[in-house]
């Protein structure tokens, strides 16, 4: 799991270190064959290629190379699967790993995956030619796992092309599932509820501050909505704001919970839980120390809301693992 100064760079890919480090893994395995320890030092910049820019098609492929020209077959595995990571884990791709011989395969699947999945948002965009293929998109996304922050990223920025080519009900509808997979992205909260607000519905945009306050306390994003509608929106008159029922909260909550949910994640767990009677805050705890920290978030959320003050403290000490993950 990447520590907290990796994930500030995943969100923020540098484009200028990873070509810097890519052209260097270039250089050294150019000349691997005259000295053995090149090969090493091309494996490690193009590593750090991949570090600084996950968004950067070339940067996987260098390390790629490397890995074939090593002939090692685990390592070009654990590249493609890294790759798929941030793909979405998507299992069409992950079952082909293991039915090929990646040696000589590997390259061809690497390709062949982002040809149909371009890194880059505009070159996917320019691949979505009609309503069909955005349909398509949409049911991919509903399968697929972006609990890695790389893949959240990377979908995120595809899905804001899809609100600029006028998609708004399905970016809703979408940003919601990427958002149940990672909560904390408190900027992500803070567009949707502005979207919600645009469109006149104060309740959802609410909501959404909310989540973008709870994870950034200093966004004081409620406040402001709050402000906003007691000013008026035209400045001529003031008017009541009411916020949103706690039924509607918890209602709002339950569905992200249940968003968060990943099947291939829930067999051992959902065993245990039906078989035994324990409480929703038990479950929480049971889900946050069984990795799916997400679901636990929601649930703990929830239950707080109520004026579970044992909830509200197991929310505080999920919302602190989340920070120190992202």
């Amino acid at each position: 799991m990447p520590n907290k100064d990796i994930g500030a760079k995943l969100q923020h890919p540098r484009r200028s270190l990873g070509n810097r480090h890519r052209s260097q893994a270039q250089k050294f395995l150019s000349i691997s064959d005259s000295q053995k320890s090149n090969i090493d030092w091309a494996e490690q910049s193009a590593k750090q290629a991949v570090l600084h820019d996950f968004t950067h098609p070339e940067n996987w492929r260098v390390l790629l190379n490397v890995k074939i020209a090593r002939n090692d077959q685990n390592g070009i595995k654990a590249v493609l699967q890294d790759l798929f990571l941030v793909l979405g884990r998507d299992p069409e791709l992950l079952e082909k790993i293991d039915q090929m011989d990646l040696v000589i395969n590997g390259k061809k699947l690497f390709e062949s995956a982002l040809k149909i999945d371009p890194l880059d948002p505009d070159d996917w965009w320019s691949s979505v030619q009609s309503k069909k293929d955005v349909e398509s998109f949409r049911e991919r996304v509903l399968k697929l796992d972006f609990r890695d922050p790389r893949a959240n990223i990377l979908f995120a920025r595809r899905l804001e092309r899809l609100l600029d080519g006028g998609h708004e009900d399905m970016y809703l509808e979408l940003n919601s599932i990427l958002l149940s997979q990672r909560p904390s992205n408190h900027e992500a909260w803070d567009r949707m509820g502005k979207l919600h607000e645009r469109r006149n519905e104060m309740d959802k945009a609410w909501l959404c501050y909310d989540q973008a306050e709870t994870h950034m306390p200093s966004s004081k994003a409620r406040e402001m909505f709050r402000k906003r509608m007691e000013d008026g929106i035209d400045g001529k008159k003031k008017k009541s704001w009411q916020a949103p029922s706690i039924e509607s909260r918890m209602e709002f909550l339950q569905r992200m919970e249940k968003m968060a949910s990943k099947p291939e994640i829930k067999e051992d767990l959902e065993e245990k839980v039906g078989k035994e009677e324990i409480s929703e805050f038990e479950r929480a705890v049971d889900y946050f120390e069984n990795g799916r920290i997400n679901e636990a978030f929601f649930i703990a959320r929830r239950l707080a809301t109520q004026g579970d003050n044992g909830a509200l403290e197991l929310a505080k000490k999920i919302k602190l693992e989340m920070d120190e993950d992202d």
